[in-house]
């Protein structure tokens, strides 16, 4: 193996701990940078899903003594950066939070890197469908396609949860306009921005993925917003019936964790790297009302139902197209949702054993 040193920000969470045993086979040291907040980490102790080989460094992304301290002796051949809030709903309210940490966060790991010049050969990001907002819509009479944008606070108390006459349209990179409709994706595309800003002044080759829902082993089971798919295991297997927010039709495209850290190896690796960033989930959408439905039966648990409430800053709709991905990355997600869901509920249950009061409120 020749000598190379990656930098995983974020390294201690849900997708930095899927991929650490594969950058293991890939580099020679690899340093995993965690500030292990506790609304992700229920603990400050090292996740055991991160490979032995790694080594975690307990730093803020935001603090640029941090990385005064980590770039000191060290030169990353790779930087993958994973840290970030990911909150949608969170976001509105805690908009400051979500920019320091995703946007300033950023330029301040960019800035020490420039600062100590270690130019990496590679900066990967991953990016989120959330920058795409509610996305094109079509009007299927006519074949016009429009960006209605926001939906505004009276459309939602209205129970309008569509746009009247349209339809919503898959994702693409390249091809949608990004139009985040929350803090969040706001922060992410202008992580893109600043990214590709930065590589192109210094020659540093960017990457970015964005991702569609993420789903998993691994997941956190503590964290309330960790995803609408751990949070329905952890009701349907109290015995709940799970609450659908708006009519529960909205679409999304849930893609397994395996599935996403095998796109994002797949994306290091390419000897070339394409223009658009990638997107990564499965190209199938299902209603979150189907999803439900699914992990109740899993469980045996009451039928989900419609409890009308809405949140500011989701989107109707989130699906892509994943051909290009496909494409250019030459690689192929392996897990339908029936499969994925099944892998999810066995390691749920390996972690209630370990620990019979996980996930239970404070």
């Amino acid at each position: 193996m020749k000598p190379s040193t990656c930098i995983v920000t974020g390294g201690a969470g849900f997708i930095g701990c899927a991929i650490s045993a594969s950058l293991s086979r890939r580099f020679s040291r690899i340093i995993a940078v965690d500030t292990m907040h506790p609304q992700v980490h229920k603990s400050a102790a090292r996740p055991a899903g991160l490979h032995e080989k790694v080594e975690l460094l307990r730093l803020d992304i935001t603090d640029p003594r941090s990385w005064d301290q980590m770039l000191a002796d060290l030169h990353p051949n790779v930087v993958i950066h994973l840290a970030a809030e990911t909150g949608t709903g969170q976001s509105i309210t805690e908009a400051t939070r979500h920019a320091h940490v995703n946007v300033t966060g950023t330029t301040v790991m960019l800035d020490a890197l420039a600062r100590h010049d270690r130019i990496p050969e590679r900066i990967l990001l991953t990016s989120s469908r959330a920058v795409y907002g509610d996305g094109a819509w079509v009007d299927p009479q006519t074949g016009a396609v429009s960006y209605p944008g926001y939906r505004g606070r009276a459309q939602l108390a209205r129970a309008e949860w569509d746009f009247p006459g349209l339809h919503s349209l898959p994702c693409q990179a390249g091809e949608t306009s990004p139009h985040p409709t929350s803090v969040y994706g706001a922060t992410k595309l202008a992580q893109e921005h600043v990214l590709l800003a930065w590589a192109s002044a210094f020659g540093s080759i960017p990457i970015v993925t964005r991702l569609q829902n993420v789903y998993g082993p691994g997941q956190s089971l503590s964290n309330s917003y960790t995803g609408i798919v751990a949070l329905f295991c952890r009701l349907a297997r109290a015995g709940k019936s799970i609450p659908l927010y708006e009519d529960g039709q909205m679409l999304r495209d849930f893609v397994l964790i395996e599935d996403v850290a095998s796109a994002l190896l797949a994306a290091l690796d390419l000897p070339e790297i394409g223009a658009q960033p990638y997107d990564v989930g499965t190209g199938k959408a299902c209603t979150i009302a189907d999803v439900a439905n699914q992990i109740a039966a899993l469980y045996g648990a009451p039928v989900p139902h419609v409890c009308g409430l809405y949140r500011f800053g989701d989107v109707r709709h989130a699906s892509c197209q994943i051909e290009p991905t496909l494409r250019q990355l030459r690689w192929q997600p392996r897990f339908d949702l029936e499969r994925g869901l099944l892998r999810l509920q066995d390691w749920i249950e390996t972690q209630f054993q370990r620990e019979p009061g996980l996930g239970q409120d404070d």
